[in-house]
Parts: structure tokens; C-alpha cells; sequence
């Protein structure tokens, strides 16, 4: 039987990258899968591809989320996947000493407050059953400290910690809604492009941005969708307020033997 068989399943930012790569594993698990993303055209198309419903959500928006959990109110799993870097349109100062307070808002709208809205939604959708799984999408960046994007990390280590929180809240009311986050470092998705780039150095430029990663590769989309379909999944009914880091082995320290 498929792991996530008739489970009611919301993701969010899932036109591309993670979140696409995450609704059609959930799909092929036997999933109801409701597909979102601020990108109405995108987002159709993506979900036509894989035979799910597509619904259109700005996180940023408390109304649209009030608007969901009209049309889905019940759901078994949410994954709240949408972030943005900071980057979309281009590099732009987001260190601590220039990074503009507009900038470092826009990226907390849609990363924190998004997800925050999201587990609110999601606790809404699951507490009359007492039962679900929230998975939160942060990042190797919410780990440490990231000097050029400090927004993004901060917004990432703060979905950690709500994470958390989340958790813990759920347990006291005696729910089995269980939270956890997710960190990828780099997944080779549509937001590395602005910093990527398409010219004869990109290949080096790839290089470059996984040197310090022990296994010197990009991580792909289906290998975060992996832990997604486990945490979502009945196999994981004693995992809550955890988080699972998907970096290469970042984390784990220097691959450097001594000399």
C-alpha cells in the first residue's frame, strides 16, 4: 500500500524546485495532494503535470490562508515549503551594515510570517482529528550564520525554533500533530539561478559553491522529498519537534585528513 494513501496533503510553493519535487512524491505515495503557489500560471501547469489540484496561495496573506481553510478545511499533512532568498531579482546588499529594512522584511513575509500562517492553518485543519504532520522547510543557512544573507538566515533559523514551539504546543493539547523542520544546504533548484548564472563560469561557479561540502556535489530536489514522504508519512508517529539536515555531510565537520 503507498505510504500516504488518501492522506489530505497542502504544500506550498510547489510550482518548482523542492516544494514540485515534494507534491509528486506525496502524489505517487497515494496522496491527495493540493499543490500552491503565489505563481497562478506556473503553478497550474505543474500540477496538471502531475495529476493534483492546484490553489492559489500568497503566504504572505492571512486571507488567502482564510480562504484555504475554507476550501481545504482538513488536511492530514502540510508542508510549508515557500521561502525566497532575497536574490530573485538579482544579487542585492543583504549583509548586516547594508541590507536595507525593506529587503530584510520582504524576505521574513514570505519565509517566517508564511509560516507561521501555515502551521497556524495547519493546526485548524488537523486538531479536530488530533492527528497530522506539519513538515517546515528551513535550511542549512538557519544553522549558522550567513554574513551576505542575513535575512534569509535569520528567517530560516527562526522557522527552526517555531518549529519547535509548534511541537510543543501541539503535544500539551494532547494532539498528535507532530512539527518538525527540514534543512537542505544546497539543492540544485531554481534559486541558486540569479547566483548561478548561465555563462562559461557556471560550471565553476557550482564548484565553487559546494567546495566545502564533503560529498562536493549539489543535493537534488527528490532527496529532500525523501525525508518529506517519512516525516509525513505513519513511520514516523514518535518524531516530533526534530529537525533532519539534508546537507552532504556540511554539518558534520571537515572531511580533511590530518597532515
Amino acid at each position: 500500500m503507498p505510504r500516504l494513501n488518501t492522506k489530505i496533503c497542502v504544500v506550498t510553493g510547489a510550482a518548482r524546485g523542492i516544494g514540485r519535487a515534494i507534491a509528486e512524491r506525496f502524489h505517487d505515495e497515494g496522496a491527495v495532494v493540493i499543490l500552491t503557489d503565489i505563481d497562478e500560471t506556473a503553478g497550474a501547469e505543474t500540477a496538471v503535470a502531475i495529476g493534483c489540484r492546484f490553489e492559489k496561495l500568497d503566504v504572505r496573506e492571512e486571507a488567502d490562508w482564510q480562504r484555504l481553510a475554507e476550501i481545504v478545511p482538513v488536511a492530514d499533512v502540510v508542508v510549508n515549503n515557500a521561502g525566497v532568498t532575497g536574490f530573485e531579482h538579482g544579487m542585492v546588499a543583504h549583509d548586516p551594515e547594508h541590507a536595507t529594512l525593506s529587503d530584510w522584511r520582504a524576505v521574513h513575509a514570505v519565509n517566517l510570517d508564511g509560516t507561521f500562517l501555515g502551521c497556524r492553518y495547519a493546526i485548524g485543519a488537523m486538531k479536530t482529528a488530533g492527528t497530522g504532520s506539519i513538515i517546515n522547510i528551513s535550511s542549512r543557512s538557519g544553522l549558522v550564520g550567513i554574513p551576505l544573507a542575513a535575512a534569509y538566515a535569520s528567517s530560516k533559523a527562526a522557522i527552526r525554533n517555531h518549529s519547535k514551539t509548534v511541537a510543543l504546543y501541539c503535544a500539551q493539547q494532547g494532539w498528535k500533530i507532530r512539527c518538525n523542520s527540514v534543512h537542505p544546504a544546497a539543492i540544485l533548484t531554481p534559486i541558486w539561478e540569479p547566483m548561478l548564472g548561465d555563462g562559461p563560469d557556471r560550471e565553476a561557479r557550482m564548484a565553487a559553491l559546494v567546495a566545502d561540502t564533503p560529498l562536493k556535489r549539489f543535493g537534488m530536489p527528490d532527496e529532500v522529498a525523501t525525508v518529506a514522504v517519512m516525516l509525513a508519512s505513519d513511520e514516523a508517529t514518535y518524531i516530533t519537534g526534530t529537525e533532519i539536515n539534508i546537507d552532504g555531510g556540511l554539518l558534520a565537520g571537515s572531511a580533511a585528513s590530518p597532515g
